[in-house]
């Protein structure tokens, strides 16, 4: 268990400073006004053949928006479970010590969620209702990457019927791949919007799943 723990945390690391790293090369390397209103992007010869590529689907980023309520409703689930076995056991201290990490998880998922829409490194490359929207990571890949498996981690932990905790978990693995994939077809990201999703959620899974087994063993 703790060579897993080990594992985890360096994996953690390792990610988040590949995220840091590719944060920075977004903001410094081939920086052009490519985006809509004539907005820098970074990787600009890259993302504008990829985009050119893709186009641009707004029925497949509809969906993809409406099913982003999955997520927020699996963290208010696991938050109200939280709170119950708060009441109904009389104190903080006393809630199973995984739901308290996925709570401080979560708290971490929506502080880079908001960091990020405070300091802008780029826009979308289409306009969303005529107005320009922050882009980098994408909020909708981070949280699908950040929340489902976490969520995964958290059912197999609890559902004892060893068949319905495989079927959830394949549930809940092809919802994340669509979610990705959707975003990335819908067109209504850069392709290093994705990328960075992706760095930045692997990376806080990965610290998450650390101090998880930490809490279960």
């Amino acid at each position: 268990m703790k060579k897993e723990i080990k594992r985890d945390i360096c994996r953690g690391l390792c990610l988040l400073g590949v995220f840091i790293l590719w944060t920075g090369s977004v903001c410094l390397v081939d920086v052009q006004p490519v985006g809509p209103a004539g907005t820098a992007v970074g990787f600009a010869t890259v993302n504008r053949w990829f985009h050119q590529r893709v186009g641009v689907c707004m029925g497949l980023y509809t969906v993809t928006d409406w099913l982003g309520i999955l997520p927020l409703l699996v963290m208010a689930g696991f938050a109200g479970l939280g709170l119950a076995q708060w009441i109904r056991r009389g104190g903080i201290r006393k809630v199973d010590p995984d739901i308290l990490t996925l709570g401080v998880f979560y708290l971490a998922v929506l502080a880079a969620y908001l960091l990020f829409e405070a300091v802008v490194v780029n826009y979308r490359p289409v306009l969303i209702h005529g107005k320009l929207e922050a882009s980098y990571p994408s909020s909708t890949t981070l949280l699908a990457l950040c929340v489902m498996p976490t969520a995964a981690m958290q059912l197999k932990s609890r559902v004892r019927h060893r068949g319905l905790s495989r079927r959830l978990s394949a549930g809940i693995l092809v919802f994340t791949v669509f979610m990705v994939l959707g975003r990335v077809i819908s067109g209504v990201h850069w392709l290093t919007d994705i990328l960075g999703g992706i760095f930045l959620s692997g990376s806080l899974v990965s610290l998450y799943r650390a101090v998880f087994r930490w809490a279960r063993s």
